[in-house]
């Protein structure tokens, strides 16, 4: 293939996969306005932003193997049919479930697609100095898009409808395929690698039953059948997955992995710092707009210096890290991590240039506990599990956000419901209980006085749920940072027990 064509490959691939990651945030900025328009309540808003990540995660084990036996270009089209069609179908949802469902089956476009974009730009590139080039390529575009997203929804809402911010998806998604039947290579496929369905499918039923009995549990009148019922369903689909993956000649996860201190480690630290930076954007996005009362745009360029902090500090990272070690360099960033989301709530009286700066020094301890993960994690995987090993790295960011979501979301709706004081015999008791969403509402129906009143406690309550929601996020992290102290600690005392054995 010729040096043209191989970038114009290339060209492709970062436009899907950048699809695939502003689709993770972009929904930030769009959420105040999409809760109005379709009515959705607390739980639904949630869901319609979690369930992508989620359906990600449980399919993305296994859609790597299916690309071997069907072939990566093949998987990669129709992963883009499939992200196009929900595009469409997200755009003009009328109701909070049809967006939750087209939801979903965006992350399964979206899952189909991330293995195949990575396998294309190997299969393309043989020479190792343009592969290192293509990679470096793929993983800006991978956090750029991501950083981005909120920008990126805030300036579509900021001329257009909610729905704008899928529907930009759909041209894309064409220029993508067109791309791909021109340049995209088709490889030899192999199917001696089975693709196991029963093990993805049986992994996101523990993801979104899990991710229910939260949500379920933080409602002011919960279902205690309903926790019952999904936590049974998580607890044993989850003893299933492991039992099948421990039986199974070529498993999607080998647990074997985890016995190394490092690699666990560094796979929940990445989970817990991708879980806080979801959890602290759904909140922080929403108290911009609802609370501060900023427009979508302005939202949007408010998170600029957090994506900036993190674009800057993973090639700074990526420097430091082997002068400090992986291992105090982990634990350094998860505490500085830590620092900077109590600075960051410490900032919201400050004036603006303050609040800038934390904001930016917040996403530099992000960007260089992402770094230091991944670093970590395919250092301590063996040679021979690689593959696995860059999986599982994915997965862990995905799950994450997932979880981030659905645990940062649930304390935020609890936390609120719980301080924000009304009457219980007001008409508007459970609207207002519900969400600073339908307080808002209420109050422009109210008596001038009446309504100003709800306003501030509303927004007294939401300030209160978004400073317990930081303040969780912060404590997770402390105790990941003496977790991460703990186990390196415990391998190294162990190394040098091995190693006084073996000078007897």
């Amino acid at each position: 293939m010729n040096t043209i064509k191989k970038w114009w490959v290339l060209t492709a691939v970062s436009v899907a996969l950048s699809l695939v990651a502003i689709d993770m945030t972009v929904l930030y900025t769009a959420l105040p306005s999409l809760t109005h328009s379709l009515g959705a309540n607390t739980t639904e808003k949630l869901w319609i932003v979690n369930i992508y990540p989620l359906v990600v995660s449980g399919l993305l084990l296994g859609a790597g193997t299916l690309g071997d036996r069907i072939g990566h270009k093949r998987l990669f089209v129709y992963g883009l049919i499939i992200f196009g069609f929900s595009s469409l179908i997200a755009a003009y949802s009328y109701s909070p479930e049809m967006l939750v469902v087209s939801r979903a089956l965006l992350g399964v476009g979206a899952a189909i697609m991330m293995p195949a974009t990575l396998s294309i730009i190997a299969l393309t590139f043989e020479d190792e100095d343009e592969k290192s080039f293509a990679i470096g390529i793929w993983t800006a575009v991978a956090s750029g898009g991501a950083a981005i997203g909120p920008l990126i929804g805030g300036v579509l809402l900021e001329y257009f409808w909610w729905g704008s911010v899928f529907l930009i998806n759909v041209p894309l998604v064409i220029l993508t395929l067109i791309l791909s039947w021109l340049f995209v290579p088709t490889a030899k496929t192999d199917s001696s690698h089975p693709w196991d369905l029963i093990g993805s499918l049986q992994i996101m039923v523990v993801l979104i039953s899990f991710a229910y009995a939260i949500k379920e549990f933080a409602k002011r009148e919960p279902s205690y059948i309903g926790i019952l019922i999904t936590s049974t369903l998580t607890i044993g689909f989850l003893t299933l997955f492991i039992r099948r993956q421990k039986r199974s000649v070529h498993p999607l996860i080998d647990f074997d992995l985890f016995k190394s201190p490092a690699f666990s480690s560094a796979v929940i630290a990445g989970l817990v710092a991708s879980a806080c930076l979801m959890g602290l954007n759904l909140v922080l996005s929403q108290r911009l707009q609802l609370v501060l009362s900023l427009t979508p745009l302005q939202s949007g360029l408010y998170f600029l210096p957090f994506s900036l902090g993190a674009i800057v500090a993973s090639p700074v990272s990526g420097w430091v890290l082997p002068r400090l070690g992986s291992a105090r360099f982990l634990i350094t960033s998860l505490l500085m991590y830590a620092i900077a989301i109590l600075a960051l709530m410490a900032s919201f009286s400050a004036p603006l240039p303050l609040q800038i700066i934390c904001f930016f020094a917040l996403g530099t301890c992000l960007g260089a506990t992402m770094t230091a993960a991944s670093s970590t994690i395919m250092q301590a995987a063996p040679p021979n599990r690689a593959g696995m090993a860059a999986s599982v790295e994915e997965v862990s960011y995905e799950l994450g956000g997932g979880l981030g979501i659905a645990i940062m979301g649930s304390i935020m709706s609890f936390i609120y419901s719980y301080f924000i004081e009304i009457p219980v015999d007001s008409p508007i008791y459970d609207v207002a209980k519900d969400g600073i969403d339908g307080a808002l509402i209420a109050a422009k129906e109210m008596a001038p006085d009446a309504g100003q009143a709800l306003v501030s406690l509303a927004k007294s309550a939401f300030d209160d749920a978004v400073f317990s929601v930081m303040g969780a996020a912060s404590l997770f992290l402390l105790m990941m940072a003496v977790l991460v102290w703990f186990n390196f600690r415990r391998s190294s005392q162990s190394d040098a027990s091995h190693a006084a054995i073996h000078r007897q």
